[in-house]
């Protein structure tokens, strides 16, 4: 499996010419196919795909992994290259996705409404699990016993004036099974890493889980490099994914550079960074 960093936080350390943003958006080539998991906050994974010859008018799926703008903005672009791939993703939110910074800074943070209208015959809503593709699992409904990452507290669901915290039902985390072992791709997080990390084990027969891709949401607010979650906590959570056992980890995005660092602290070589323009096998 080959996964390609099409758009992240951090610029590319090899190409300046790639584009970066706070967004994410992977291009994961595997078995014979190819997927696209998430568009970053604009069109620009798509110039970028093009330097990194990852062909989006090939790919057979796409997957969103919630409701976020910085997740699906680059929808209306990757419409324009292909014109076949659907889109899955979970069960529209209650009410609007809305962030409030500060406790008085409101800013809308969901989808671009018109595009889920204009190309409406392009989205599968995922409301079970589902086998999109062979050997590729997408789960929604996260449940668990782990806590949710204290970030969460900025984000809302807006419905009039009324604002009700996001309890983040829209988001589904996907799994790529191969040779006997899973992948586990998680966008940002926001049902808690290790809650969908078991989500995954506990619906596919606890297949051992080469690796975690994705963002873990440990940022406060974006994009300050400041953690929500205490240092003990993330510290805890670098434990527990080595003792599930997780291989390894590959993250960015929502994680943030401070408890990047803490994160590794515990890790150690099983924990890498992502980057615009990263690319990695599984």
């Amino acid at each position: 499996m080959r996964v390609t960093t099409l758009i992240e936080n951090r610029p590319s350390t090899e190409d300046p010419r790639l584009a970066f943003e706070w967004g994410l958006s992977l291009h994961i080539a595997v078995n014979g196919r190819s997927l696209l998991f998430d568009t970053g906050a604009s069109g620009s994974f798509a110039s970028n795909a093009e330097r990194l010859s990852a062909d989006l008018a090939s790919v057979d799926a796409a997957v969103l992994s919630h409701h976020h703008y910085d997740h699906g903005g680059g929808l209306r672009r990757f419409f324009e290259i292909n014109s076949d791939a659907a889109v899955h993703l979970g069960a529209a939110p209650e009410g609007s996705c809305a962030a409030k910074l500060f406790g008085i800074v409101r800013k809308y943070a969901g989808l671009d409404r018109a595009i889920l209208t204009d190309h409406a015959g392009r989205f599968r809503t995922v409301t079970r699990p589902a086998e999109i593709l062979p050997g590729v699992f997408l789960f929604p409904h996260v449940p668990g016993t782990h806590p949710t990452p204290a970030g969460n507290r900025h984000l809302y669901l807006r419905s009039g004036h009324t604002y009700t915290p996001d309890s983040f039902t829209h988001e589904i985390v996907m799994a790529i099974q191969e040779d006997g072992k899973l992948v586990v791709f998680t966008g940002c997080s926001h049902s808690g890493v290790l809650n969908m990390v078991d989500t995954v084990a506990r619906e596919l027969g606890g297949l051992p889980v080469k690796a975690v891709v994705g963002g873990f949401h440990l940022v406060s607010v974006p994009p300050f490099n400041v953690m929500a979650d205490r240092k003990r906590d993330v510290e805890d959570l670098a434990r527990s994914l080595l003792r599930y056992p997780v291989e390894r980890a590959y993250t960015g995005h929502c994680t943030g550079k401070k408890a990047f660092g803490v994160l590794k602290g515990v890790m150690g070589d099983r924990l890498a960074q992502m980057r615009t323009g990263t690319r990695f096998e599984v």
